[in-house]
């Protein structure tokens, strides 16, 4: 074999005009997908059994060949109309489920030119405006928490659950400075809140602390830490010869979308000199808006901050922060010796290499599609986002309020509304039949294609969960959801 010769299968895949070709047609496909989805003119989920959908992606895994220009570029097209009509639509303004948005569409196109060009992230001189951006982001973020970005600072990671973790490391080996060495001390402990998302108790399996050893912070009526609560429970470990390592709070939990009394709580903690970690992965944005950051009052004085752009900032997943009060903690989560990455005796490039502060060494640039959109759009952008989504799951609340057949389980804060529909002939069953109910009325609404909603379960009760999360779902559709839901109930 000639090495001078390139085989034509990797001069093609490596070629500009190939790529041109191909890029016409992504945008075409993707376009026409956009204009159908956006307009709720498609099924909102696309539900296939699993093992089905394992065998036909593993059986085009398969069919890959050598085919001239023309057929290559059948087959692109084909593979992508089969990503696009086996997923789910989250752009489709029925999609009222997780925390995942509709992430828009520009910051998608920011997004790609990280995977085109491939723009690692360890070291600054990899990738030098990925990590410029990355760093502008950072700063932006500390000013909207009200801390100075000149003494905070911050790193992006893929993820709440990799931030809670990475922040939670730094933690306790704050409170334990010898635990990266020796391990965590036995009477070691940590309070979160009880609605915490479980990535918090894995981060507490990983760490050495054990899920044991998690005390969960009692609860007010609302699903709030209570904080004259947590300086009882605070008072109790000192007492019992605990070391706390870190408070978690949340803005806000997983279940209802409870904020809970930062500012309270963070009083409680500097009175035992606690860490305070606030997971704001899903609320943080909240801050972007003039009329609802009150949400997150006295966030300013936690030590830690994890804040998911990839949620309520509405970009393509993931792009995660942990931010940090002080920026000298950044440097406590890792202890490591990579003398061939990390150069000491370059030290001012060397304050920019983040692969000191991430689990990840080989970390994508996940920064690009908000730094993009935030550059086009603005701080209103954003803001609008929040209003609109919040006002909408107000709306639902009302609706839901207003008829007999319906039961909000709560008051919503934010996006996020938990109900049960309860028709007449259910009204007088026991929970567990009514539970059954409302399990079985999730699948049905799931299965029509129409709506996307999940399910959850508060003091016993199974509830159906909504979660506005495309800005472009109206009263209208929500008044068809409702409706939806009667028919099938």
């Amino acid at each position: 074999m000639n090495d001078s010769v390139i085989p034509h299968s990797i001069a093609e895949a490596y070629s500009a005009q190939s790529f041109a070709t191909m890029s016409q047609l992504w945008q075409a496909t993707l376009t026409a997908h956009f204009q159908k989805v956006l307009a709720g003119d498609s099924r909102v989920l696309n539900w296939t059994l699993p093992p089905e959908t394992v065998v036909l992606a593993e059986q085009l895994l398969q069919n890959g060949k050598t085919v001239n220009a023309e057929d290559r570029a059948a087959q692109f097209t084909s593979l992508l109309q089969q990503m696009l009509s086996s997923g789910q639509n989250l752009h489709h303004p029925g999609y009222i489920g997780h925390q995942v948005p509709a992430s828009v569409p520009l910051a998608g196109l920011f997004d790609a030119v990280c995977s085109l060009t491939n723009q690692p992230m360890a070291i600054y001189e990899m990738g030098p405006w990925a990590t410029a951006v990355e760093h502008a982001l950072v700063r932006a973020f500390c000013r909207k928490i009200g801390w100075n970005p000149d003494t905070s600072t911050g790193v992006l990671t893929h993820g709440g659950s990799l931030a809670n973790l990475t922040a939670l490391l730094t933690a306790r080996n704050v409170k334990f400075p010898n635990s990266w060495q020796d391990g965590v001390p036995p009477n070691a402990v940590l309070i979160a809140h009880a609605d915490a998302h479980y990535c918090v108790a894995r981060s507490a399996g990983i760490l050495g602390i054990g899920t044991r050893r998690i005390i969960k912070a009692t609860l007010d009526s609302k699903r709030r830490m209570n904080p004259a609560a947590l300086d009882h429970t605070l008072t109790e470990a000192a007492q019992n010869g605990q070391q706390v390592m870190a408070v978690v709070a949340c803005a806000c939990a997983t279940p209802i979308g409870a904020f809970d009394p930062i500012d309270a709580i963070a009083d409680v903690c500097e009175k035992h000199g606690v860490w305070l970690h606030v997971d704001a992965a899903h609320g943080g944005s909240a801050l972007m808006s003039r009329t609802h950051k009150s949400l997150l009052a006295g966030i300013e004085k936690a030590d830690s901050v994890v804040w998911d752009a990839h949620k309520m900032m509405f970009v393509p997943a993931l792009c995660a922060a942990i931010l940090y009060k002080n920026s000298a903690h950044q440097f406590e989560a890792f202890q490591q010796d990579a003398p061939y990455l990390f150069d000491p005796s370059n030290a001012g490039p060397a304050q920019y290499d983040n692969g000191v502060s991430t689990v990840e060494c080989t970390k994508r640039a996940t920064g690009f599609g908000l730094w993009g959109v935030w550059s086009l759009f603005g701080d209103t952008f954003f803001e609008q986002l929040i209003d609109r989504t919040f006002s909408m799951c107000r709306y639902l609340h009302s609706q839901v309020e207003a008829a007999e057949d319906f039961e909000a389980l709560h008051i919503p804060e934010c996006n996020i509304l938990v109900f049960r529909h309860l028709p007449q002939h259910i009204t007088n069953s026991s929970l567990e039949q009514q539970n059954a109910f409302q399990r079985k009325l999730r699948s049905a609404v799931v299965n029509s294609g129409d709506f996307y909603i999940v399910q959850t379960t508060i003091d016993g009760m199974v509830g159906l969960r909504t979660c506005v999360m495309n800005p472009l779902t109206t009263e209208s559709r929500i008044d068809q959801l409702l409706d939806r839901i009667r028919s099938l109930a």
